[in-house]
């Protein structure tokens, strides 16, 4: 036997053993494992941008708003968080699924379906009427001229209103 041949032999046994000592291994993760992984990595954002633009970043730090984050290990338990959803969803603190609402919560969105938030200091129809007769009077309402914007009135026009009482 020539050299060449005696070469390609011995290279061909080595190979052959070392296919057989790897595959005796057990294999580290099943395909189900994977996908559960994979499907992990998308929902959270760990996986890179494909983008030139934002080489070498993950989703989730070019796109933050996108993804939820990431949970920390003291929190809220279980029934916490479902009260304080239930409690969102009752008074409309809660965004709506679509994005085309600008991040306003339905209370926003539509306050007629919803309890009015509970107001610190209330006033009647009668004392509202009566600030804005007062505030014509004395020229405390702001101005609708451009050239004056911030001002009021009475800053504007100082001679034509009377002083506050």
């Amino acid at each position: 036997m020539n050299r060449t041949t005696v070469s390609i032999l011995a290279l061909s046994v080595a190979a052959l053993s070392a296919g057989q000592a790897l595959a005796a291994e057990p294999a580290g993760k099943t395909r189900a494992q994977v996908q559960a992984e994979l499907a992990d990595a998308v929902r959270n954002g760990d996986i890179l941008s494909d983008n030139e633009a934002y080489a070498g970043k993950k989703l989730n730090e070019v796109f933050p708003a996108n993804y939820a984050a990431k949970a920390q290990a003291a929190g809220k338990t279980r029934a916490q968080v479902q009260a304080e959803l239930a409690e969102a969803i009752r008074t409309g603190d809660i965004g709506p699924a679509a994005a085309d609402h600008r991040g306003r919560k339905m209370n926003k969105i539509v306050p007629g379906n919803y309890p009015a938030k509970a107001q610190v200091a209330v006033k009647s129809r009668e004392q509202v009427k009566a600030e804005l007769v007062e505030a014509v009077r004395t020229g405390d309402i702001p101005s609708d001229n451009e050239a004056f914007a911030g001002k009021k009135l009475n800053e504007v026009f100082p001679g034509q209103y009377s002083r506050k009482s």
